[in-house]
């Protein structure tokens, strides 16, 4: 006989994995440690999720729904502008706290391009929802997909490069000039950072 579900511990147990994943990263993950972590055993982890590779996809797509989630604040923030709206993305995406999410998403990025046969849809999604979140024919003045595009490459290449220098300033202030050429009408904010 089949052993009932117990979909209470599972949820809670996904939800402590990707606590872990947030704060340790994907590199190196084994069960075993994972396991511990959690106050559990490999044998349930295999039980609750099957095996490990739907595991790490359930975990990264328990921190997308928490990422989605907080896209709702965003939302309200980001005004109508294409300008004011880059720059709360910016703040948003590039507040300290955020920082663990982030370098989530860029490792899985990186393995997303390498291994994409390992990710549900190939990592799509990762740039996806950033490109329809921007584009979102909820504000007067929606971004077209190409410019939505070049937005999110922008946040994506700044967030990198501020994740791995010491100078946040310089990337502050890109992404401030970026945003003036969105709404050329803007009076230029003359900010220059030294480079590194």
């Amino acid at each position: 006989m089949a052993r009932p579900a117990e979909p209470d511990r599972r949820a809670r147990t996904l939800s402590k994995a990707a606590d872990y994943v947030l704060e340790h990263g994907l590199a190196g993950l084994s069960l075993r440690p994972l396991a511990a972590a959690l106050g559990t055993s490999t044998r349930m982890l295999l039980y609750d999720f099957g095996s490990k590779d739907a595991l790490v996809d359930e975990i990264l797509a328990e921190i997308r729904r928490r990422e989605e989630g907080l896209l709702v604040e965003l939302q309200a923030d980001a005004g109508e502008d294409p300008a004011t709206m880059l720059d709360a993305v910016w703040r948003w995406a590039s507040a300290e706290r955020r920082a663990p999410f982030m370098r989530l998403f860029f490792a899985t990025y990186v393995d997303a391009i390498a291994h994409p046969e390992s990710h549900t849809e190939g990592g799509r999604p990762m740039v996806g929802d950033w490109v329809r979140f921007l584009g979102s024919k909820s504000r007067p003045r929606s971004l077209d997909a190409a410019t939505a595009t070049l937005c999110v490459a922008v946040v994506r290449g700044l967030l990198l490069d501020r994740l791995t220098a010491t100078d946040p300033e310089r990337t502050d202030a890109a992404l401030r000039r970026f945003a003036e050429l969105l709404d050329p009408d803007a009076p230029a904010s003359g900010s220059s950072a030294p480079l590194p």
